[in-house]
């Protein structure tokens, strides 16, 4: 397979790998991405990288959370020109509050009227409207003793460029208190899955790996070689360990505290986190990249 520039370029961008690097990787790997994001990993060279860093995708996330249920629903549109106008604003908010009474799933959510007419032809008249492609993309419904929400980067109330949602069980002004944390963590720490029961096993199985071929070579490379035994029984499984705590919220260091575990945090306020839900704009969607002047044309219609 040719290797692009824009291949090595988009590698580079989401392994922080040199250019030679992120370019061999992508020789030996025959351009497949995910394998050369791991190639460079078992020599050292990159950091996991997240799909989901590499987003260009705008619009908005809206939450709203009553009576022990939480939503976050995600509407997209072509530009972030579109996601700070008022009527698509308003459009969100407006959906997010029949989201939360439906509790449903997302085709539920499309059917379901607001002010008369079903939410997927409101967004079609809101498309015509207002000019530019929009998407209802996803829905989250998160249930729980109680709920909190959480919005990052906020364009309006209720609604930001990342909305996230805790479910915490406990007494509810305990948990009202520390809830609003444990939600900001969440936003800033994107953990994979609430606990290591919870984690995808493929995503493990990938992990394990890396870790492993790493090691060996590392060992191999080493001026004094560790039987295979240690390399075996304790260093490639506490890699693993360090990467399940990193990963899943319960074992991540708490933002507020890092001395403290995010379960740890929790069982001293006397709370216990149930559930969560993370929803990032755009989040595994590629589009193509335009510069500002082009943008602007398009958004103004020229």
């Amino acid at each position: 397979m040719a290797i692009t520039a824009q291949m090595v370029k988009e590698l580079r961008e989401s392994t922080g790998a040199g250019m030679m690097d992120a370019k061999r990787a992508l020789t030996e790997t025959d351009g497949n991405m995910e394998a050369a994001v791991d190639w460079l990993r078992t020599k050292g060279l990159a950091k996991a990288a997240r799909k989901a860093d590499r987003v260009a995708a705008e619009g908005l996330v809206g939450v709203a959370v009553s009576n022990g249920r939480g939503v976050a629903v995600e509407i997209n549109s072509e530009t972030d020109f579109v996601a700070k106008n008022a009527d698509f604003q308003a459009l969100v908010a407006e959906v997010t509050k029949v989201a939360l009474e439906t509790g449903k799933d997302i085709e539920v959510l499309r059917a379901t009227h607001l002010n008369g007419k079903p939410v997927e032809q409101v967004l079609t008249e809101a498309i015509a409207r207002i000019g530019e492609n929009m998407t209802l993309r996803r829905m989250h419904v998160l249930e729980g003793d109680t709920v909190v929400s959480y919005v990052h980067n906020a364009a309006a109330e209720g609604m930001g460029k990342i909305g996230v949602l805790v479910a915490l069980k406990g007494p509810a002004d305990k948990a009202q208190a520390i809830g609003r944390q444990f939600a900001m963590h969440i936003a800033a720490s994107a953990p994979l899955a609430l606990s290591e029961a919870a984690l995808d096993p493929a995503v493990l199985e990938r992990e394990l790996a890396v870790q492993t071929q790493k090691a060996l070579e590392e060992n191999a490379a080493s001026a004094k070689p560790k039987p295979d035994q240690v390399i075996h029984n304790n260093i490639i499984p506490g890699r693993m360990k360090k990467f399940i705590a990193e990963s899943t919220l319960l074992g991540q260091a708490f933002v507020i505290n890092p001395d403290l575990t995010v379960e740890q945090a929790a069982r001293d306020a006397g709370v216990e986190i149930t559930g969560y839900a993370r929803v990032l704009v755009g989040e595994g969607i590629e589009k193509e990249k335009e510069d500002f002047a082009a943008e602007v044309a398009r958004t103004l219609g020229r």
